[in-house]
């Protein structure tokens, strides 16, 4: 039985997140590429914040503007004015390679994306230590931590964000999740890494971690488990038929109707 089948038989889904939006059709963590992400059928939306000079947080993924608005200044050495005066549709490349010529795509704030999908579910990863405080007084003031589970790459920041009493879900970063790897299913849950997601590529190093006895074992331990970037069907398919709980994907339209194979 091929996979697909095999997804269909057992009536798999798993939640699919925006990878910064759709942002293999329009540019990336624009209100715009997030609006198509939500069309396209993603469930939640997967993006990146920083903190501006003057303090307010931003959505944005590199440190600098220089991959996506060939601006070499970074995020927190600009005020939002500037950082909104940046094209970041300059370095978007569509599916055969092809830029776009139009230059109205802007670096939104995050409060402007909690208001404007205001049902919708965020991931949000952290770049900095720095933004942590600001981060939560915008998810609090959106009355958005229900919808938000916040998460960083760094240690540092994850700590932060639960030290600081945040309320809703966390995942882990990236030694937490090592640390979580490494443990047995019956670990007592005093030496578990706190958190509720944990968030993984399909493999490292030539270790395949989208398996069942890997998925299981870290759900054993309380976890959601996520597996990012995947635009292959077939690999999306697999990754969930293995067990995991949602998948992350810069391509909604070709990936949704491959995970969410009730709707078929």
């Amino acid at each position: 039985m091929d996979l697909f089948a095999r997804a269909c038989r057992l009536q798999l889904t798993a939640i699919v997140y925006g990878h910064r939006g759709a942002s293999i059709e329009l540019p990336e963590n624009t209100l715009e590429a997030f609006q198509r992400a939500l069309e396209l059928g993603a469930d939640a939306i997967e993006t990146d914040v920083h903190v501006t000079s003057d303090g307010h947080v931003v959505i944005h993924h590199d440190d600098t503007g220089a991959r996506m608005a060939c601006a070499r200044r970074a995020v927190a050495e600009c005020s939002l004015e500037e950082v909104q005066r940046w094209n970041v549709g300059f370095g978007f490349r569509d599916r055969r390679g092809a830029g776009i010529s139009d230059s109205s795509y802007r670096a939104p704030t995050l409060e402007e994306a909690l208001a404007a999908f205001g049902d919708v579910r965020f991931n949000i990863d952290i770049k900095t230590h720095r933004a942590v405080d600001s981060v939560l007084r915008v998810v609090e003031r959106a009355e958005a931590s229900d919808r938000v589970l916040l998460t960083s790459f760094h240690d540092d920041v994850t700590r932060a964000i639960r030290l600081l009493g945040y309320r809703g879900r966390t995942g882990l970063a990236r030694g937490e999740a090592l640390r979580a790897l490494a443990l047995p299913a019956w670990a007592p849950r005093a030496v578990r890494p706190a958190g509720d997601h944990i968030q993984l590529p399909v493999e490292i190093s030539g270790v395949r971690l989208a398996r069942p006895r890997v998925i299981r074992r870290l759900q054993a331990l309380g976890y959601r488990v996520d597996f990012w970037v995947i635009n292959d069907p077939r690999l999306a398919i697999a990754t969930v038929a293995a067990g995991a709980d949602g998948v992350m994907t810069d391509d909604p339209r070709t990936i949704v109707p491959a995970v969410h194979v009730e709707n078929l």
